[in-house]
């Protein structure tokens, strides 16, 4: 904790992106310094003026433009003399002749100098061997360090230039600065000295640094101390969140292993229970077959009886039927003297009790404690941090027990043996926070099938039209045997019928997978490469890597790379409905290249106007060819056409305040938005208007990142854990 920050090397400035505007990405150009210390050129700056005002792209600090407008803002003299040094070693690099001597035109009349060998470090003049000499020998330049023009540009004098160096007086050209007025404190020439400023105290420059820079090294000192602690407090609330997540981790086993023991439990009650039905229905109906073979044989004897006197007495003479008179008198009165069944035997009925916790709604079968971690003496500093993160899920846990409390409904369990999809015609609201996150295997996939909700629309908010309907389908995990770590999905996209691509960046590799969740193998990418964003071309796979975008075959083989901008982390890819097109966002602005690698088009959402306002972090196409963006400069959802014009851009109360995270679009033009830190995917219509949102899943642990939709109508979002969920898109008039 201790440690103390280095200091950066004169050749880090020069060779790093520090002289480089944030705003054009270009050299930097009359370098104006804001108070919170970013450097920008003074034109970037005038078009991010508005109202008087300017927005710090970097910081997001709001800062005051001066009444005199940006150009009043203080000049970044030390950027101003490291440019003079980079200027200065590149002179003569961009033109097709040798560097010529500068002294040679002035002393003797020529119309351009000899070839230049060397070079005046306190002058800052090429000269030809000559003059160098000369130099040498004169009374005023005889102390003047002249070195040789090739080490020159090849760096090797950087620092004693940088030491000889003098910052020019803006105000007098060929004047160095070299006091400073401390009332005013502004640097002046000899000149500026002489003017309004000649009542004013002022110190020599070396002087000035002396007394100022302890106070400015106390402070920096200070701020390191902050850092410090800043550092810690981060490591701290990695640690908790860590913590939290390997509890939370626990928990979910014990919670799947308790499930599991309780449905044991009442599958074994359950056979019990049918057990003793069989028997019962068995036993009945063993003693209904004896009494009705009883009753069929009496029957029998009966009917012929009776038959045999109904004949007798219809068809019989009468000495015939006084003959046989005494016989049947006594065999039916034996008949009707034999005890007969009084009636059906009445059978004892079944009846199922259900314990009375079954249907209590307040009884909860599995229920969530939250305790604070105890401190240890190891790590007592860490405490409050894992402290923070325990409230934090404990709020959520009160968030997911008031939800489900008040969505009153039953929750959805598939049937044993295959994942079931939620009825399609009827809304199932999830009373979450109450049910399982069950998980079981799938019968000769090996993956494990989560069961959740269907999602939980909101209502129409602002749209007119028809309200698209996602119905959760089913998920499947991404981790395969060969990851060495859990997967990090930073790219979707659909990979010929019914097939997806993911871009596992923590794996650096691109796997497929049918939309039910088969593993197809995977597309290979140059060694050393971690897929960032991911786009399928006709016969071909886009992703953009370490500032790259590759266009790879479906065996690997590397067909062309283009180098992007370095100012930006990554870099969206999305495929033209056409198929032989892909875009990448780069610096605010998009490129279309074709398949061939040549470069199609390059806009500004927004034209040039829009300059420097932009980020588009996520980006995709709908199947009109128009583009869709998330601009986090912005905070808002920009939609334009294939040359820039922004048709509309959505920044309503539907983003709850967060930047807007990756989009995709159904097949009618309905845009899919994720917000990541609510756990939501917003809805808007194809004109801009917000239609609803849904929960990606019941819980918050485990965050929407990217998504895509597939043939127009299954809606794929992966989760911070590597998680696949798919969505079935439903509307009114399908």
């Amino acid at each position: 904790m201790t440690s103390k920050v280095s200091s950066p090397t004169l050749l880090e400035a020069l060779s790093s992106d520090f002289l480089a505007c944030k705003i054009c990405l270009e050299q930097l150009h009359t370098p104006k310094t804001l108070p919170c210390l970013h450097t920008y050129c003074q034109d970037c700056l005038a078009q991010l003026d508005i109202g008087g005002q300017v927005r710090c792209p970097e910081c997001r600090e709001t800062v005051p433009v001066p009444p005199e407008g940006v150009a009043a803002f203080k000049t970044n003299f030390f950027v101003n003399g490291l440019l003079d040094l980079v200027k200065a070693r590149a002179a003569g690099d961009s033109h097709s002749g040798k560097p010529t001597c500068a002294l040679c035109p002035l002393v003797g009349g020529k119309s351009s100098g000899g070839p230049a060998t060397a070079r005046c470090l306190d002058c800052a003049d090429d000269l030809c061997q000559a003059c160098a000499d000369g130099h040498r020998c004169s009374r005023q330049t005889h102390k003047h360090r002249v070195v040789d023009l090739v080490g020159y540009r090849a760096g090797w004098y950087d620092e004693e230039a940088r030491e000889r160096q003098a910052s020019q007086c803006p105000q007098h050209p060929g004047e160095t600065l070299c006091f400073l007025c401390q009332p005013c404190s502004q640097l002046l020439c000899k000149d500026c000295r002489l003017g309004p400023h000649i009542d004013h105290p002022c110190l020599p420059l070396a002087e000035a640094v002396r007394s100022r820079k302890p106070g400015l090294e106390e402070l920096l000192a200070g701020v390191d101390s902050n850092l410090l602690e800043l550092e810690a407090t981060r490591v701290a609330e990695k640690e908790a969140l860590a913590l939290l997540r390997e509890q939370a981790a626990s928990v979910g086993t014990q919670v799947e292993e308790a499930a599991e023991r309780i449905l044991k439990s009442l599958l074994a009650q359950k056979q019990e229970v049918l057990g003793q039905l069989r028997a019962l229905v068995e036993a009945a109906e063993e003693a209904t077959r004896e009494r009705l073979t009883k009753i069929e044989s009496q029957e029998q004897v009966a009917k012929a009886a009776a038959a045999f006197a109904r004949r007798v007495l219809s068809l019989g003479l009468e000495a015939e039927i006084l003959s046989l008179e005494g016989a049947i008198t006594q065999r039916l009165r034996q008949l009707q003297d034999t005890p007969w069944t009084s009636g059906p035997t009445r059978c004892v009925l079944p009846q199922l009790e259900l314990h009375p916790g079954l249907e209590d709604k307040n009884c909860h079968l599995l229920r969530l404690s939250f305790e604070e971690p105890r401190q240890s003496q190891k790590d007592g500093g860490k405490v409050g941090a894992g402290t923070q993160g325990g409230d934090e899920a404990q709020s959520q846990g009160d968030d997911r027990t008031k939800t489900g409390k008040q969505g009153g409904a039953q929750p959805l369990i598939p049937k044993e043996g295959k994942a079931q999809n939620p009825p399609e015609d009827d809304e199932v609201l999830i009373e979450r926070g109450n049910r399982p996150n069950k998980k079981k295997k799938c019968k000769g996939r090996g993956k494990s099938v989560s069961r959740e909700p269907s999602p939980i629309l909101r209502p129409n908010l602002e749209g007119s039209g028809p309200l698209p309907r996602p119905v959760f389908s089913w998920s499947f995990p991404t981790r395969m045997p060969g990851d060495k770590r859990s997967p990090r999905i930073t790219g979707l996209c659909p990979y010929g019928p019914q097939e997806i691509l993911v871009a596992d960046e923590q794996n650096r590799v691109l796997k497929r997978f049918s939309l039910n969740g088969d593993y197809k193998g995977t597309v290979p990418v140059p060694e050393g490469c971690s897929p960032c964003s991911v786009a399928a071309l006709q016969n071909a796979v886009a992703f953009s890597a370490n500032a790259k975008l590759y266009l790879v075959s479906p065996e690997g083989e590397v067909q062309w790379r283009r180098s992007l901008s370095l100012a930006q982390s990554s870099h969206a890819v999305a495929a033209m409905p056409c198929g032989d097109r892909v875009a990448v966002s780069v610096a605010g602005h998009v490129e279309v290249y074709k398949k061939e690698g040549s470069l199609a088009t390059r806009f500004i959402p927004g034209g040039k106007a829009s300059r420097g306002q932009r980020a588009l972090v996520f980006l995709t196409t709908s199947p009109q060819g128009n583009f869709v963006g998330s601009d986090w400069q912005q905070n808002s959802v920009v939609f334009c056409d294939g040359l820039g014009q922004v048709i509309w851009e959505y920044k309503g109360p539907g983003l709850h305040g967060c930047q807007p995270g990756s989009v995709s679009v159904d097949k009618k033009g309905y845009i899919f938005l994720t917000l990541r830190e609510v756990n939501k995917v917003v809805i808007l219509d194809p004109k801009g208007s917000l239609l609803g949102d849904f929960l990606t899943a019941y819980h918050g642990l485990e965050k929407p990142r990217v998504t895509t939709m597939v043939d127009g109508k299954y809606l794929v979002v992966s989760l911070s854990n590597g998680t696949i969920h798919v969505f079935r898109v439903r509307f009114p008039d399908s």
